[in-house]
């Protein structure tokens, strides 16, 4: 596939799978052997449930979930995907019980796309960020 196709890819994997919900869509994005680097750590292996279990916990957790891509940088069959998370805080993240605050976040993911299917996953979420926005400073 060309660079464009990858990055046209991951561009539908966060605006109709993570923001969208449309979970029918994993089969189309996601190789069955595909390793969600956030489940099963870095360089193991994995299975689309890695990413089912991902997409659930963050359902479950931020209400109103908003994925937002700012920028793709592609090369070969990798995509690094700047993106910004918005939602309200109904369950744990990031060791955060629910606060029911509303919150902003910046995240950069890396993909990595083979004929067609997202094969790996990994992100680096700003969670000091995060994190500040849940918990109000003691002062």
């Amino acid at each position: 596939m060309s660079i464009e196709a990858n990055k046209a890819l991951v561009e539908r994997y966060y605006h109709e799978l993570v923001s969208g919900q449309r979970v029918d869509l994993i089969e189309e994005l996601i190789a069955e052997d595909a390793a969600d680097e956030t489940r099963v750590g870095p360089g193991g292996s994995g299975t689309r449930e890695d990413f089912r279990e991902h997409l659930r916990w963050l359902w479950e957790n931020v209400q109103d979930v908003k994925a937002t891509v700012e920028d793709l940088v592609a090369e070969d069959d990798r995509v690094i995907a700047f993106w910004r998370i918005e939602g309200v805080h109904v369950g744990p993240v990031f060791g955060v019980p629910a606060t029911g605050r509303p919150f902003t976040g910046y995240s950069i993911s890396t993909l990595t796309v083979q004929d067609g299917k997202v094969t790996r996953y990994n992100v680096l979420p700003d969670r000091l960020g995060i994190i500040q926005q849940l918990v109000p400073a003691v002062v």
